[in-house]
């Protein structure tokens, strides 16, 4: 797994060899060990160069090592073997030194780097910390604030900022093997003690523990409850204060109080589980990723609202051209000045030229006929679409793809309107669109394979999350969001502020807490949603909370603050109060405790204290709860997808793994009792009554979520 060779006569090439990313298995480090050893103990050569496989030097440590017992050479030994070693060791950076790479690349005395590669340390991303020194040696070697950055962050560098920052010596547009070797003849016989990171003195500065204490909370603002950044922030504080032989034995401490914690898994299952997002098997037996997808050369954009200038923004982005159509001149030009702004202030901030040239405006559906595929994203109206369709049909060709950018409306019945259904898909962006990476791809009963393949290939193309979904009200995210929406009313109703409820789901570690979300939608959003769906309007009964709506228990407090143009941040007041135009700092609204007593007082409602662990209960479990009838339903491959959906497109903490993985975590017969806890308590509530397959996944064991799937295999698909 390391290849080891001699190069220019004094030279010795150590060639890792494990594809696709030549990760630093347990045969790679051992191949490592006995290499180095080899060219060391050989009195001929005079200088080592490192390198990767196939272009890429090392993509970091093996991470399906990780659920087992670590076998072979421990990396932390065999990194200071190399850096110790008398002899120049230079690393030639190709493709990615990400992780352990680059801890393997620091440990060497020279670093070159191919003007194309990515360095970084994104171990925190996987709920872990850089334990082969990184937290140690990055400091002393590119300054306090910058290794901080790095590593709390996980981000990727380029060649040139790596080269900027000093983390490489050179950059190279050719052969980066043969500028490493002249690099290492060059430096044959040279002192190596000022080339050996470990050797520095530690990284202080007259402000590092305002630095660190700086460090410290951002990281909890941003990544709220998560253990790994602050584990970063610590031991990255160490190579700040204490000499080298202290600081790695901080760096070790860390990494062994969240190696094995329950965040950490959380965040390699997501790692694993976006690695396989979107596998699924059409009802005849087809599977829509053995299908070749079609290549879609020109693309239409239907409305140049904020969904429609996203899904433009996004496709020029990936080189796309784009006509895009709106029917009103105003907005057409509104639209316009949006999306060139967009990408020319993109272009400003990589340093390029705005791909403007790929975008045409229009106000005709007759300059859609060449485009391959077209993206309506009009106003989420049925009557609408089904007439965007109709005129659609009338002027695309023949074997051009219509997809909607629908959030929960019937593709089938979209699909219909037309002659051409199994080229009807739906594409479920997320705003904004250029930034959100989720995608759920919706297909009908009647939605083609290849069509199902080509729009995931774009999806992908795009820099989206690709999950392919059935088609139900709602699809899969929203569909499950309604159940969390409820039960925070419902919170409310019963007892709770907004300040409550929003603090315990902060804590529990989404960015934002969900009235506070609500405010920065607009209240009125879902108040159109439930006006369309007839839950409210005027030849509907005044509400009265024990009142059941489409079959289930209905709270109009959201109703009751739109009425009175209470609508969020754009008037200043919604679930909380904005005391300034534009402002988004929510303030307790001390109007809202008055509503609330009202309310509670004319419905004979007695409040009660609620804790911040029924909130997480009773929203996080009934979202996993609908997780498990959707699966039932066959509207997902699998709870991996669910999670993938929730992950990245619903702001769910990733060190909670998804809704899927969190109920697993919490234990599978746990979720049921207090799921048939709460539905006693509350038997109006009919999405508390535990579902048929978590009643089944229980009586069998609770297996793990790996092996959910087996369980659903006598379940019909309803695609």
């Amino acid at each position: 797994m390391a290849r080891y060779t001699r190069a220019r006569g004094s030279l010795a090439l150590i060639t890792l060899t494990h594809p696709p990313v030549n990760a630093l298995s347990a045969a790679v480090r051992r191949g490592l060990v006995e290499s180095v050893t080899r060219a060391l103990e050989d009195e001929q050569v005079k200088a080592v160069v490192f390198c990767g496989e196939n272009g890429i030097f090392c993509g970091g440590a093996d991470i399906k090592e990780f659920s087992g017992s670590m076998l072979g050479p421990s990396l932390v030994p065999m990194i200071h073997n190399i850096e110790r070693g008398d002899k120049p060791m230079v690393a030639a950076i190709e493709g990615v030194a990400l992780g352990g790479g680059l801890e393997l690349a620091l440990g060497c005395h020279y670093r070159i780097a191919h003007t194309k590669a990515r360095l970084g340390l994104p171990e925190v991303t996987l709920g872990l910390l850089p334990a082969a020194g990184g937290t140690q040696r990055l400091p002393r070697l590119i300054g306090l604030h910058a290794a901080m950055e790095l590593i709390t962050t996980g981000r990727h560098v380029s060649a040139r900022e790596a080269l900027r920052l000093g983390i490489v010596d050179q950059v190279t547009e050719g052969g980066t093997v043969e500028a490493a070797m002249e690099l290492a003849l060059s430096v044959i016989g040279q002192p190596l003690n000022l080339r050996r990171l470990s050797l520095r003195d530690p990284v202080w500065t007259p402000d590092v523990e305002a630095v660190c204490d700086a460090a410290l909370a951002l990281v909890k603002r941003r990544s709220r409850g998560a253990m790994a950044p602050v584990a970063c922030v610590q031991s990255v504080r160490a190579a700040a204060m204490l000499p080298y032989s202290k600081g790695i034995e901080r760096e070790k401490q860390l990494m062994g109080t969240i190696f094995e914690s329950g965040q950490a898994r959380a965040m390699q299952y997501a790692f694993f589980a976006q690695r396989n997002a979107g596998k699924w098997s059409l009802p005849n037996g087809a599977q829509w990723n053995n299908t070749k997808p079609r290549d879609v050369q020109r693309a239409g954009v239907i409305g140049l609202g904020t969904m429609g200038r996203g899904i433009a923004v996004s496709l020029i982005k990936a080189g796309i051209p784009v006509v895009a159509l709106e029917m009103d001149a105003k907005q057409l030009e509104l639209g316009k000045n949006a999306v060139t702004g967009i990408l020319q202030r993109d272009a400003q901030r990589r340093g390029i030229s705005p791909p403007l040239d790929l975008l045409t405006f229009t106000l005709s559906f007759h300059q859609l006929r060449d485009v391959d595929l077209v993206i309506e994203a009009v106003f989420e109206d049925m009557n609408l679409k089904k007439r965007v369709f109709s005129d659609l049909s009338k002027v695309l060709r023949v074997d051009a793809l219509i997809c909607t950018n629908t959030s929960g409306l019937n593709i089938d019945e979209l699909a219909a309107v037309i002659d051409r259904p199994p080229l009807v898909v739906g594409m479920h962006f997320f705003a904004p669109a250029h930034v959100m990476k989720l995608l759920e791809v919706v297909y009908g009963t009647r939605s083609s394979p290849e069509a199902v393949a080509t729009v995931m290939a774009l999806g992908k193309r795009i820099g989206k999350v690709c999950v392919a979904v059935g088609n139900c009200p709602g699809f899969v995210g929203n569909r499950m969001l309604k159940h969390y929406l409820d039960q925070s009313v419902f919170l409310l109703e019963e007892g709770a502020t907004p300040e409550e409820v929003d603090q315990a789901l902060e804590e529990f570690g989404f960015a934002m807490g969900i009235f506070k979300v609500a405010d920065l939608s607009g209240l009125d959003v879902g108040w159109r949603v439930r006006k369309a769906s007839g839950l409210i309007g005027p030849d509907v009964d005044p509400v009265k909370p024990s009142r059941w709506r489409l079959g289930r228990r209905y709270c109009p407090l959201p109703d009751m603050l739109c009425q009175q143009g209470r609508l969020g941040q754009k008037t200043g007041r919604g679930w909380y109060v904005y005391e300034s135009p534009g402002s988004k700092e929510a303030k307790s609204n001390p109007e809202i405790r008055n509503f609330l007593e009202d309310y509670r007082h004319k419905y004979g409602i007695e409040p009660r204290h609620i804790t911040s662990q029924e909130v997480i209960e009773r929203c996080a479990l009934a979202l996993a709860n609908e997780g498990f009838r959707i699966l039932e339903d066959g509207i997902v491959a699998s709870p991996e997808d669910i999670d993938m959906i929730y992950l990245f497109g619903y702001g769910w903490p990733r060190h909670r793994g998804g809704p899927m993985f969190y109920a697993s975590q919490v234990g599978l017969s746990v979720v049921l009792k207090k799921l048939e806890h709460y539905h006693r308590l509350h038997p109006d509530v009919p999405s508390l009554e535990p579902s048929r397959l978590l009643r089944r996944l229980v009586a069998v064991g609770s297996p793990p979520i790996q092996q959910w799937r087996t369980h659903l295999s006598n379940l019909r698909s309803h695609l």
